[in-house]
């Protein structure tokens, strides 16, 4: 039993539609689980159309009106105008056109996950539509009933105990009959609202229909040739992995690599299960595998680039040293605030992190930092974290910068630049 997974950049379009039934043809005889994200750059236009409800802004209908027309256009092309996926499609949109009519009231977070899940269930009834129409026999099913979360919109923690259940007692008989065709990015709560993972997490999706399937392995179809060693949108001279292992790839998801969702490594590596990495445009190409055992030297060092990054001093405002309490209650209010760092030093007397910026979750830290501490921070920083780094590199790196924060262990080395 295979599972596949299919990115935003793959079904960005009608070719890349007909391209992922080519792909999936190829696989007939065996079971086939897929995975697919929201089409393109949707899950953008999703986060913007949430953000102008919440606001109730004058471009709201006009910002839904493009995401409509994108996806029609691309149904269009791939269809008669009588087939039913017309009518599945204007129906999906309809759980948006009822949240609309009504002025906003529930907490934003909840709101982003009910309108920006939208991209993942319209993409799938195209895509399935489509595999049918192609002469394989796929079948849609709703992930939210079958992955488990709680209340943590954005963020939703899986229930593993009763996700596994739901998927074993479910999914297999569906298997052995057809393709399946599901959401990536989405889970469902007890009250049946949807939430989701956590940004890019389509990955995580496949890692946990194929951790509770005891799956052969986990492909994730990319637009690159598999695992570089850096982005080459930013980096000249870049290599690809033929193999990596898991604890490799699991730290370069945790400092920042793209590439896999961060979530999707460790539920993979308990059940042994290989994760490919191949393009979607040269499918026959080898690819990377995150499996046991993989590559541990490396004679280029792995480049992950952090742009938008804040650093924040936070001091005590009686000057005193910050001390293990003050700590706690710091990592507190970053918990409260939902706020993920991303590098942390502790002086004498402040404590510095970097993180990601948020608009709407730095407002909300900052606010709740200095009702009992001092806070400075730099923004329009960018953070570069180098694997298995040698000297000459870092100096490479950081030619022309101001490095504000720099850290370095035996095998990463961190700085916070501008």
């Amino acid at each position: 039993m295979l599972v596949f997974k299919f990115g935003g950049a793959s079904v960005k379009d009608a070719d890349g539609i007909i391209n992922l039934s080519r792909i999936v043809k190829g696989y007939e005889s065996d079971q086939l689980l897929i995975v697919v994200s929201a089409m393109g750059k949707t899950t953008n236009a999703l986060e913007k159309l949430a953000k102008a409800y919440a606001e109730q802004s004058d471009d709201l209908h006009g910002i839904y009106e493009e995401i409509k027309i994108y996806h029609h256009t691309i149904i269009s092309e791939l269809f008669e105008a009588a087939h039913p996926v017309f009518d599945e499609v204007e129906n999906t949109f309809v759980e948006i056109d009822w949240m609309i009519e009504d002025e906003p009231h529930d907490d934003y977070d909840f709101i982003y996950d009910q309108i920006v899940s939208i991209g993942e269930l319209v993409s799938t009834r195209i895509v399935n539509a489509y595999l049918q129409q192609s002469g394989i026999n796929s079948r849609w099913i709703d992930a939210r009933g079958y992955i488990h979360t709680d209340n943590t919109y954005r963020e939703g923690v899986v229930n593993w105990d009763k996700t596994c259940q739901t998927i074993q007692q479910d999914i297999p008989a569906l298997l052995e009959k057809s393709v399946l065709v599901t959401q990536g990015f989405l889970g469902g709560t007890s009250e049946n609202f949807t939430t989701t993972l956590g940004r890019e997490g389509s990955d995580y999706t496949a890692s946990i229909f194929a951790s509770c399937l005891g799956a052969q392995s986990v492909t994730t179809w990319k637009d690159v040739p598999g695992i570089l060693n850096a982005d080459p949108k930013l980096f000249a001279d870049t290599v690809k992995f033929d193999e990596l292992s898991y604890n490799e790839a699991i730290e370069m998801t945790y400092y920042g690599a793209t590439v896999i969702h961060p979530k999707t490594i460790k539920p993979l590596q308990n059940a042994g299960i290989p994760l490919f990495v191949k393009s979607f445009t040269n499918p026959a190409a080898k690819g990377t595998v995150i499996k046991n055992n993989g590559q541990t030297s490396f004679e280029k060092p792995i480049i992950i680039v952090k742009q938008n990054q804040l650093l924040i001093s936070v001091s005590t405002k009686d000057y005193s040293f910050v001390t293990e309490d003050h700590l706690s209650d710091i990592f507190k209010i970053f918990a409260k605030s939902h706020v993920k760092t991303n590098l942390m030093q502790t002086s004498a007397l402040s404590f510095t992190v970097c993180i990601d910026y948020n608009q709407d979750r730095f407002a909300t830290l900052l606010q709740n930092l200095k009702e009992s501490f001092n806070v400075r921070y730099n923004d329009k920083l960018t953070l570069l974290t180098v694997r298995h780094y040698k000297q000459e590199a870092l100096k490479e790196l950081t030619a022309d910068k101001d490095v504000l924060l720099e850290q370095l262990s035996r095998n990463t080395a961190q700085m916070v630049v501008r």
